[in-house]
């Protein structure tokens, strides 16, 4: 079953399944097959556990669907974790030591680890969204503060100079060394691709937003599309091709930054 995209019973066909899992390496997740999970401290919500340790992240990655008044029942994060949730379908109120802050799709909050994320959903639709938690590496002198924006309204540029290659970054991590953490969407034109295979020590969580494309993970390309989920682990060989006739493969994804590794 998949409660994303309804199919339920018997298949027609072969069961078959795009997911490959290489714990501690790379996972590439789609839809199809995902289950909900039972998470306390959230009310008429649906959430499927994307990431966690148990497949090798230092980060918990999460699907998340919020009904008409749903919302959390207590704080998700804080205490020394810091939380990060992007809205890419509808409209949630979030409530910040700030005050209310509305996210229309696009929105996003990020919450620094001495906080807790706490929303609700005052539409009549559901919302849906990307969420994130992280525990938070300190640095002395610095700390990371609340962050709430939209991506539609930030400034997009060329990736490494290619002009059909668009990234931003969503939090100001490129110049606060408070942060330990960034999020960006990286957006590809059909026919385009990185420049090179990426190896390094970050991590990544990666939501598609859109499009179609050919992924490499660890040097084995996968087919890819809107809807799937890409963990990439420490020092995975990592690029993507995009594929499609007018549509751009766009994604948001994390990437640990700023710290030093630890020995």
């Amino acid at each position: 079953m998949s409660y994303l995209n309804g199919k339920v019973g018997f298949r027609d066909g072969l069961l078959e399944n795009r997911s490959v899992i290489k714990r501690g390496n790379y996972a590439l997740i789609e839809t199809d097959g995902l289950v909900k999970n039972v998470i306390p401290g959230f009310d008429n919500c649906d959430i499927t556990i994307l990431a966690s340790p148990l497949l090798g992240a230092s980060f918990c990655d999460y699907l998340i669907t919020i009904h008409p008044n749903g919302r959390t029942t207590k704080g998700f994060g804080g205490d020394g974790v810091e939380t990060f949730l992007y809205i890419h379908e509808g409209d949630l109120t979030v409530h910040t030591k700030e005050g209310d802050k509305e996210l229309k799709a696009g929105g996003y909050v990020f919450t620094p680890a001495d906080a807790s994320l706490s929303f609700t959903n005052k539409s009549d639709k559901p919302a849906k969204g990307f969420l994130y938690k992280r525990r938070y590496k300190e640095v002395e002198g610095h700390k990371a503060h609340l962050v709430v924006g939209n991506v539609h309204e930030l400034e997009y540029w060329a990736y490494e100079n290619m002009g059909n290659v668009m990234v931003t970054d969503l939090l100001p991590a490129a110049k606060d060394l408070g942060f330990d953490m960034n999020f960006h969407i990286l957006s590809f034109e059909p026919g385009a691709s990185h420049g090179y295979i990426e190896t390094h020590i970050q991590e990544h969580g990666a939501l598609l937003l859109s499009g179609q494309g050919m992924y490499n993970l660890d040097n084995n390309w996968y087919p890819v599309e809107k809807g799937d989920y890409i963990f990439m682990g420490a020092y995975c060989p990592q690029a993507a091709y995009a594929v499609g006739k007018d549509e751009p493969l766009t994604y948001i994804y994390s990437k640990d930054c700023n710290r030093d590794s630890e020995i």
